[in-house]
């Protein structure tokens, strides 16, 4: 889960606009500081965004937010749980929506007026964020709360929302001095600019297009020759056939055409984004960002800007989250040696056979050569699985899967604002009582970043009164032509019920307070929920209901089913090298301190030292590595997603023994109590136990991808 994140305050994801008491606004004109009106608590105004509006929306937000706060200080009466952390979760109600209509600006919509006026605005945001959590005044109130022997009396809730307040100020500078608190803020101002800058440059890149004759075209399914035609018709160019540099695009065609020239082409200006050596080059800014992280981290106390961020996750410390990674980082490359080894034994077969210059294994052929192993050992055709992919169908069975799981029931719903009109809504109801709204935008645009992403425009909360979640789901699939259904391949099936996991977290929430609601949780433990939720798009339910092909209606042959489940661990070695690359070199950079760092020179040095193998490269090469650099995000903490999965096999097996496997009633059932629920109220680790009865252990892990399991795991 890839978005945005700003720190308004830590009350930024509730509906409606609130004043401290004695505060009072004039009526505003301005669409994007109305409070939300209609149905279901009120939903965004999606049909009145308007650039224009934005600056001064911000600017009047924040003006009502820091009013708010100064209202809070000022409280005469002596700090406690109500008039200081509670009256905290009431601000920032206003500038929450604004924040919202900008980050669909940012991620959806980022036109080049947005983006002529974007990095101003992310200097505000990070100027209020440092405005809040240096404010003397305020954390004094909040510490005096932190040290009262009358917390003991608060609920378990309310003495983690005590902890997390006081946690998060101490480690943004609220006890640093004047000077360091200076410093610490104007670095977060000009992080803000070049992060914005770099996911510009970004967006560029992957703007740009390769344009292929019909030699180009040759032995591709009509599904992937189809999306061609579609991306050149978005772009104005009728009877043209274009690879956009998105993964969305580049991945099928190096996966299924047998022109290796072509390949080549195509897969060195997608690993190229970012890395040009022209005005979109992104390796200046990297090493600008390193620098300023390790700096800001020693102000704050810290070895390094991967021991701060690692701090409150769950492992806790650099050298855990290393461990981890390294303990599964040697079965992998031992894999991809294997598997190379059969593609290269098909290379030369072919070559014995067909003639031709002899080659050896590039990492532009990696995917064509390994479906053609995946093939040979399995007797399986991924492009035959694609067929029965089909977009709305896969909708349908995550729907399915999430209301015998978890109870839910969705139900399309017109006339709510969208800001395109692909988009569709959904309403999330519960044994009849409506639980929120799930807003579905899944088509690539010009304007749209790349990838898959899960937004939470509204945060459950009953604080004062019940407020619904409002969530949606972003991908890049692309269009089809009108009246064809979209085919999405298998890969691209667990992306979609991935990112879905992460709206499922969000709706299943029910917490008291929205600083601890739904998926604000730390970011080694968020991807658990998402990761797990992949699961179900493999169960023979959803299969053989839903998996229908797009001609003739016919379920997927169990044939084609028994195929996918045998080669289930097959690649392992290539998706865990890749994305282990990402990772590891993500946190070596972030642990280098202050060291003068050239990001090329790095990243090849490290690699080399760890034997990445040549025939792969990261999955996220540093100069378009977005969740690090983009933001502060994922920085130092790529690896979530392997210590999330060893969260998410451990509690699959739990499934896999119940009797009624992942449609176990009373399994679901204590998964929705113990984690997707808690939001977090609860310590990740305690949410573990609660559901599990002991800690995680690593062999479900590699037994899921078919590695040596260790003694004792």
């Amino acid at each position: 889960m890839q978005r945005r994140t700003f720190l308004l305050t830590t009350a930024a994801a509730a509906a409606a606009s609130a004043a401290a008491p004695g505060l009072s606004f004039a009526a505003e004109t301005n669409p994007l500081l109305a409070p939300w009106t209609g149905p279901y608590g009120g939903v965004p105004a999606f049909d009145k965004m308007k650039v224009t509006d934005l600056t001064s929306a911000v600017d009047t937000a924040m003006a009502r937010n820091l009013a708010e706060i100064d209202a809070i200080v000022a409280n005469k009466a002596a700090p406690t749980f109500a008039n200081t952390i509670a009256a905290l979760e009431d601000t920032g109600r206003t500038l929450a929506d604004v924040a919202c209509y900008y980050g669909i600006w940012g991620s959806n919509m980022s036109s080049p007026e947005y983006q002529a006026i974007e990095p101003a605005i992310d200097a505000k945001f990070s100027e209020i964020g440092d405005k809040i959590t240096q404010n003397a005044g305020l954390f004094a109130r909040i510490e005096a709360v932190y040290n009262s022997p009358e917390k003991a009396k608060l609920t378990p809730e309310q003495q983690r929302l005590v902890w997390i307040y006081y946690t998060n100020f101490v480690r943004s500078g609220a006890k640093l001095a004047p000077a360091a608190k200076a410093r610490v803020a104007a670095i977060n101002t000009e992080l803000s600019g070049l992060f914005t800058k770099f996911s510009q440059n970004l967006l560029a890149d992957e703007n740009t297009y390769i344009e292929l004759t019909e030699a180009d075209l040759a032995g591709l399914p009509d599904s992937i020759r189809a999306s061609t035609a579609s991306a050149a018709a978005q772009r104005k160019l009728p009877g043209k056939f274009i690879i956009v540099n998105t993964r969305s695009s580049v991945d099928p065609y190096l996966t299924s055409s047998p022109v290796r020239a072509t390949r080549e082409k195509v897969w060195k200006a997608f690993v190229n984004r970012g890395d040009n050596g022209g005005a979109t080059d992104n390796n200046a800014l990297i090493a600008k960002i390193l620098k300023l992280r390790a700096e800001r981290a020693k102000l704050l106390g810290y070895q390094t800007h991967a021991h701060w961020r690692l701090e409150n996750a769950m492992a806790k410390t650099p050298d855990k989250a290393m461990a981890l990674m390294e303990a599964v980082w040697t079965p992998a490359i031992e894999q991809v040696a294997k598997d190379v080894a059969d593609m290269q034994a098909i290379v030369d077969a072919e070559v014995k056979a067909n003639g031709g210059a002899s080659f050896k294994i590039e990492p532009w052929d990696y995917r064509f050569y390994a479906e053609k192993v995946r093939k040979a050992k399995y007797d399986l055709d991924m492009n035959e699985v694609k067929p029965y992919m089909q977009l709305e169908k896969l909708r349908e069975g995550m729907f399915w899967a999430a209301g015998q799981v978890y109870g839910f029931e969705f139900k399309k719903v017109e006339g709510v604002p969208v800001y395109d009109p692909d988009m569709t809504v959904y309403e999330v109801l519960r044994g009849g009582k409506h639980v929120g709204l799930w807003y579905f935008d899944p088509y690539a645009r010009p304007t749209k970043r790349s990838g898959a992403w899960m937004n939470a425009y509204r945060n459950q909360e009953r604080f004062k009164k019940p407020i619904s979640t409002i969530v949606s789901n972003n991908s890049n699939f692309i269009k089809g032509e009108p009246g064809e259904p979209v085919l999405i391949s298998w890969d691209d099936a667990n992306t979609l019920f991935h990112e879905f996991g992460h709206a499922i977290h969000g709706l299943n929430s029910d917490v008291t307070y929205p600083t601890v609601s739904g998926t604000n949780v730390a970011r080694d433990y968020v991807e658990f929920p998402s990761q797990l939720n992949e699961h179900w798009l493999s169960t023979p339910e959803v299969l053989n209901k839903f998996c229908v092909h797009y001609k003739t209606g016919k379920p997927i042959p169990q044939e084609l089913v028994d195929k996918i489940k045998k080669a289930s661990t097959f690649n392992q070695g290539f998706d865990t090298t890749e994305y282990l690359a990402s990772a590891l070199i993500d946190m070596k950079l972030h642990l280098a301190g202050d060291a003068d760092i050239d990001p090329d020179s790095f990243e090849r040095d490290e690699l080399t030292k760890l034997k990445m193998p040549k025939e792969i490269v990261m999955r996220h090469r540093t100069p378009q590595f977005g969740h690090v650099f983009s933001g502060d995000g994922y920085s130092a903490g790529y690896y979530s997603y392997l210590w999330a999965d060893t969260l998410t096999a451990d509690v699959a097996e739990a499934f896999q023994e119940a009797p009624a496997g992942f449609y176990d009633k009373p399994t679901g059932q204590r998964l929705i109590k113990t984690i997707m629920s808690r939001g977090n109220s609860v310590d990740p680790a305690e949410q573990f136990r609660a559901f599990r009865g002991r800690d995680v252990k690593i062999g479900a892990l590699m037994r899921d991808r078919g590695f040596p399991v260790p003694p004792g795991a």
